[in-house]
């Protein structure tokens, strides 16, 4: 019973693309989606609706955008920092440097030859690596985002295509209406007019 519900719940889900974002309807004929005028305002209102979620979906990706761009740069930063000093050897000269503090407040430091670093983790967490454990660990972290940054570019591109789709689905259903207004608009007019010739 609960596989046959499993497959019933995946032959009526609504296609999607890869992260599950769903496709928007696309209102080729407009009386699938409308019967009569009095369908028009909840139809309008659904798209309508679809469009904002759609939108929402479109800012939150563009700020998930914004925070792989900042992060990438320190990454790749920091993945070149390890891969320097996994090249320097037990017998280097230490490496004086300065290094940041705060925003405007840096410090000069004397780096010896070393084997293993420490990085940032996040929330205030930070981690001793061996070098060659911290660079495996930066490459996967590079590789991840570059990859993150991919989908939300290309979600981005979907999402705006469905709010197009959308909108023209929007545009479509109101013109359907002012068609049938007219269309009423006449039919009464010729009504009208021909219960004043059955008059005189």
């Amino acid at each position: 019973m609960a596989s046959k519900d499993k497959e019933a719940a995946s032959s009526d889900a609504t296609p999607s693309n890869p992260r599950g974002i769903p496709y928007a309807p696309f209102v080729d004929k407009v009386e699938d989606y409308v019967a009569s005028r009095a369908d028009v305002e909840p139809t309008l209102r659904r798209f309508q609706e679809m469009i904002a979620k759609y939108q929402f979906m479109e800012q939150n990706l563009q700020r998930r955008v914004a925070g792989l761009k900042d992060k990438m740069p320190d990454i790749s930063k920091t993945l070149d920092t390890v891969r320097f000093l996994k090249l320097r050897t037990p017998d280097s000269d230490p490496i004086e440097t300065t290094f940041e503090l705060n925003d405007t407040l840096y410090a000069k430091a004397e780096i010896p030859p070393t084997d293993e670093v420490y990085l940032w983790l996040g929330a205030n967490v930070m981690l001793s690596y061996p070098i060659d454990e911290a660079e495996t660990l930066l490459d996967s972290k590079l590789r991840a985002a570059k990859q993150s940054l991919s989908n939300c570019e290309e979600d981005l591109d979907f999402l705006r295509e469905q709010v197009t789709t959308m909108e023209v689905a929007v545009a479509r259903v109101y013109n359907w209406d002012v068609v049938q207004k007219r269309k009423e608009k006449e039919e009464e007019e010729k009504a009208q007019g021909k219960g004043a010739e059955a008059a005189s």
